[in-house]
């Protein structure tokens, strides 16, 4: 579940303990699903022991931890939490889904207890951790991987990489290459505000439409990002230290088949595109009309003869 604002909110939420020293690395086997890490998590271990976090950064849906000391080469803890992962510096949920866990000295604790820790939890194990260097970050999360951040992307931007596309435009925004950051839940609320309806497809998109639409990502975003994303369902995505998110107060759409449009009071409708939900209000996104072909006018409705019976009727 975690999209761009909720991960956002995990790198901001641990950017504080950069300067730390990681005094040890550990990555607890127990009887959940095995994470996807790499390499072996004995040699990460061994590279992370002793070094300081230099900055932490987010790419799209990933977190990168910069490693370094001052003569070593610089490495990157790379992140993705995917469906539930947490990087966490309180109490995790649970202790049997702690997947990753980092003591640390950071120098400002007392002289009882002067360390403290950086946790990875994940539930359902979906997440992957990586330990790459200055090739390896850029091939994972450079521009030929991820596309412009949903926090500053343009509609020249979602156009030329879109544009040409025949998907509806939501399963469209799911793209990372087109726009990194963006999932299920932030495009139903992204093309609501830019009054859109969701099956559109990219090429009946105009210059403005995606201008519409870029622009509405950039304020969702930066709005979600604020309120430190959004806790639905059985709330288990958390900020670094344990809060709820507060975005899904203010969703529109998102989670609310059959309730009333906070626009305009239409009921919000639910449908599947790509294997995932989809929710939308089609009085303030309506779906465009059937294009016709060059040169042509639509046909005109026939009208019903004058002595049809319809059914229900009387004759």
């Amino acid at each position: 579940m975690p999209e761009l604002p909720e991960v956002e909110t995990m790198a901001r939420g641990i950017a504080g303990l950069c300067g730390a020293r990681i005094v040890a690395a550990r990555f607890p086997q127990g009887p959940c699903r095995p994470l996807a890490i790499a390499p072996d998590p004995t040699e990460i271990a061994a590279r992370l022991a002793g070094h300081r976090i230099v900055s932490v950064a987010r790419f799209g849906k990933r977190v990168a931890i910069e490693v370094g000391g001052e003569e070593s080469t610089p490495h990157w803890l790379v992140i993705e939490p995917r469906m539930t992962g947490l990087l966490l510096v309180a109490e995790p949920p649970t202790p049997q889904h702690v997947r990753m866990e980092l003591e640390l000295d950071t120098g400002k604790g007392s002289s009882a207890s002067p360390r403290h820790q950086l946790l990875f939890w994940d539930q359902r194990g979906l997440g992957t951790i990586r330990l790459l260097d200055a090739k390896g970050l850029d091939r994972a999360c450079g521009a030929a991987k991820l596309g412009p951040d949903g926090l500053v992307v343009t509609g020249d931007d979602l156009a030329e990489r879109l544009g040409g596309s025949k998907r509806g435009v939501k399963v469209a925004l799911l793209d990372q290459k087109a726009v990194a950051g963006i999932g299920n839940i932030y495009a139903a609320e992204i093309l609501h505000r830019a009054a859109i309806d969701p099956r559109t497809p990219c090429d009946r998109l105009s210059a403005a439409a995606w201008e519409a639409v870029a622009r509405a990502a950039r304020e969702i975003l930066a709005s979600a990002v604020a309120h430190e994303g959004s806790s639905i369902g059985d709330e288990l995505y958390r900020t670094a230290d344990n809060r709820k998110g507060g975005f899904q107060m203010l969703h529109c759409v998102y989670g609310r088949a059959g309730t009333p449009c906070k626009t305009c009071g239409g009921a919000i409708q639910r449908i599947v595109q790509a294997q995932r939900s989809t929710f939308f209000c089609a009085t303030c996104q309506p779906r465009p009309r059937s294009p016709t072909r060059r040169g042509q006018t639509a046909k005109p409705r026939r009208k019903p003869p004058a002595t049809l019976v319809r059914r229900g009727t009387k004759a």
